[in-house]
């Protein structure tokens, strides 16, 4: 079996170098002209997106794929991936592990428990390892391809995947400085730099700076977040991009509140649990990112792409024992005291990734093709450190009145002392055929070579496995009118589960299939549109926190995701865009052989879900403004694994506006949260909810030259 590694690093340059070739010269042009800094009379509705992998328009393409472009970003305010994807179907938060990373679920389907959700940037795997909340200075849009995206991408879950488009450099110039102040001594810097540094070389520079506070006691982060990056127009023909990022993040790590006898709500949701005195959880991950993409002819083009990635996690926190279950004990003096545990973590990843793809149009008979055929490889290796200390009576913290600055515990025991290896190389070949004027079949297969190596260091013990794993897809679409388009998928999905058992043992992938019919409406102007589709899912080996063993995963057996998604966005007169969206999602568990868990909801998925944005635009006598609200619904949730207790339905809104005196100048009034809706994001379990944010007021100036 082929495993890449950087000693193998000969073959992806000969192939980058093979794409570089000069070709006949043509003119070249950058695909999109990008706003710098925070636009306005943008549209919401896109009609393609480079997840899916083809130039077809998404109107045909016979699956469900939803795009939160650059303004919408914008409008929302968005800072972190969360607050966008809030806006999208059948999206939904997931434990976010004290606030170090973002995690989400797709159709039900969350990614892997320790390590986070499944999302790419820029078409390469964004998730491996440990990586800070993402920052979305340097987002463009973020795309979400709904069902099983592992016939293009491999591994993956079958509810659907995420890619964040990141800023490309322009050859027009263009300057943005942002500053905002917001609640709880909160500030933040945004600089978006893009101009020519000669005919065919061009620079993008994207920096944040954030300090922030919280509502949460002694919690506080700072993040920082550099991301230069470089396109060279190497021939008429041929396009070279180049991006690094680096972001690092400080901050304590705070699971939340507990919820006494499943109840939430059962201590403020400012109380902190934790331990002061233990400082910040530091995150530092940086990435380099090198593509080619060169045209042959107007119908055939390849590209080629290395991708190197570092992460790491490292820092001491203290937190409610799992062993609290969401119970309390009672001192003498009347006090309710719940047990805590210390704990260290020093986790660390790198992964370096290849990719090639050729994509081309031709004729055979009757019918027209656009093909995509390639390969991707990657080498992962990911090590996990903690250690821990527990105490059943010197380390408690009253609830009601806590005391901070006790001793910490010694940390006397290694629960996790891994090292982690993947291998993983993939062939992928699809067809989009134009099988009548009115009609598109789509046709695709990926094999992967998957290997697993866990070196468990506390018992000496290795774990090895190997599959093979071979994903197809077949989709149909019938272009009804000019604007209306019905289709059919069928689809499977893999995904290698990370970590080992309690009892040592690694976890064999999971399987994924997924049903899926739909409709399609675009405007004849194609200045909005929306999707209505009906799904079924199910997957096997999915994996669930262990309720005997902490800190350890379970194989639950398999699952089942069903439902209804709707989108809609777009510009539905010259001064109003909208978004819309609406979920019905009935997951849970249908097959369990080691906890009797048949029947339970998966984790913080609501049944029904949905949201709604406007934003109204118009001129002045000088200058212009814009004012705009949404509101987002979540329908009570499980609120862990054994589905044993569940979080509460929530509606928050929000409201936002502007005002523009001139070309270079903006002023900005965000305010999360209007109505002070108590409610909570997500929960791990009874001994771990995250509570939402209460009204959060934020002001900003931006300045455009």
């Amino acid at each position: 079996m082929y495993r890449f590694h950087p000693k193998h690093a000969p073959l992806p340059i000969a192939l980058l170098a093979f794409c570089a070739l000069p070709a006949q010269a043509q003119d070249r042009e950058l695909r999109e002209i990008q706003v710098v800094g925070r636009g306005e009379g943008q549209h919401y509705y896109s009609d393609e997106a480079g997840v899916a992998r083809a130039e077809t328009p998404l109107r045909e393409v016979p699956q469900a794929v939803r795009i939160v472009p650059r303004q919408a970003i914008d409008d929302i305010g968005a800072v972190r991936l969360e607050e966008a994807y809030d806006y999208v179907s059948g999206v939904n938060r997931q434990n976010s592990f004290g606030g170090l990373w973002d995690n989400f679920s797709i159709r039900g389907f969350a990614g892997d428990p320790n390590t986070g959700a499944n999302f790419l940037r820029n078409g390469f795997a964004g998730n491996r390892g440990y990586n800070a909340p993402r920052d979305m200075a340097n987002v463009e849009r973020l795309e979400v391809i709904k069902g099983p995206a592992s016939a293009l991408y491999g591994g993956s879950e079958p509810g659907g995947i995420l890619n964040i488009v990141t800023k490309k450099p322009q050859f027009k110039a263009g300057h943005a400085v942002e500053v905002y102040a917001g609640s709880y001594d909160t500030y933040r810097t945004n600089i978006d730099s893009t101009a020519a540094i000669t005919d065919t070389l061009a620079y993008r520079l994207n920096m944040a700076y954030e300090d922030k506070g919280s509502f949460r006691e002694h919690i506080d982060s700072q993040r920082y977040l550099f991301a230069p990056s470089l396109t060279w127009l190497l021939t008429p023909a041929t396009v070279v991009n180049y991006d690094f990022e680096a972001l690092r993040q400080r901050t304590p790590m705070d699971r939340g509140v507990i919820a006494i006898d499943g109840k939430p709500g059962s201590i403020p949701r400012s109380r902190f649990l934790g331990e002061p005195n233990d400082g910040n959880i530091t995150l530092d991950n940086k990435t380099h990112n090198l593509t080619v993409e060169h045209e042959f002819s107007s119908d055939w083009k390849a590209k080629a792409g290395l991708a190197y990635r570092t992460t790491s996690l490292e820092g001491y926190s203290t937190e409610a024992s799992p062993r609290t279950a969401g119970s309390i004990r009672w001192t003498t003096a009347g006090s309710p005291v719940i047990e805590r545990e210390r704990r260290y973590r020093d986790f660390s990843s790198n992964e370096l990734a290849f990719q090639s793809e050729i994509h081309g149009k031709f004729v055979t008979g009757q019918l027209k093709h656009e093909l995509l055929a390639g390969m991707d490889s990657y080498r992962f290796e990911l090590d996990q450190l903690m250690t821990r200390g527990r105490s059943t009576t010197s380390y408690g913290l009253n609830i009601d009145n806590p005391v901070y600055g006790q001793t910490p515990l010694a940390l006397n025991t290694t629960p996790t002392n891994t090292r982690e290896t993947q291998y993983n190389t993939g062939l992928f070949l699809q067809d989009q055929l134009t099988v009548a004027e009115d009609w598109r079949l789509l046709i695709g297969l990926r094999h992967d070579r998957f290997r697993q190596e866990i070196d468990n260091r506390n018992t000496r013990v290795r774990s090895e496995q190997e599959h093979h794993v071979t994903t197809p897809r077949i989709g149909l679409s019938w272009l009804a009118t000019p604007s209306l388009t019905v289709y059919a998928l069928a689809s499977e999905s893999f995904r290698a589960n990370n970590g080992i058992d309690a009892a040592g043992n690694a976890f064999k992938p999971e399987r994924g299939q997924s049903r899926e019919i739909g409709f399609k409406y675009e405007a004849p102007n194609k200045r909005y549109g929306g999707t209505l589709s009906l799904f079924q899912i199910e997957k096997k080996n999915v994996l669930a926190n262990d309720p005997a063993n902490a800190g350890f995963s379970i194989a639950a057996g398999e699952a089942r995701s069903r439902g209804i998604e709707f989108d809609f966005s777009g510009q539905i007169t010259e001064k109003i865009r909208v978004l819309a969206n609406y979920a019905f999602i009935d997951a849970e568990i249908t097959k369990d052989s080691a906890a009797n868990l048949v029947g339970a909801r998966l984790t913080n998925v609501p049944k029904h879900s949905g949201s709604v944005l406007a934003m109204y635009e118009d001129s002045l006598a000088q200058g212009r403004y814009g004012m705009g609200a949404g509101a987002t619904y979540v329908g009570k949730r499980s609120g862990n694994s054994i589905d044993s207790f569940e979080l509460p339905g929530y509606t928050t809104v929000r409201t936002m506006a502007y005002w523009k005196p001139n070309k270079t100048l903006r002023f900005s009034l965000d305010i999360d949260n209007l109505l002070d809706k108590k409610y909570y994001a997500s929960s791990y379990d009874v001994y771990w909810v995250t509570p939402g944010a209460p009204r959060t007021v934020t002001l900003g100036m931006q300045a455009r030259f």
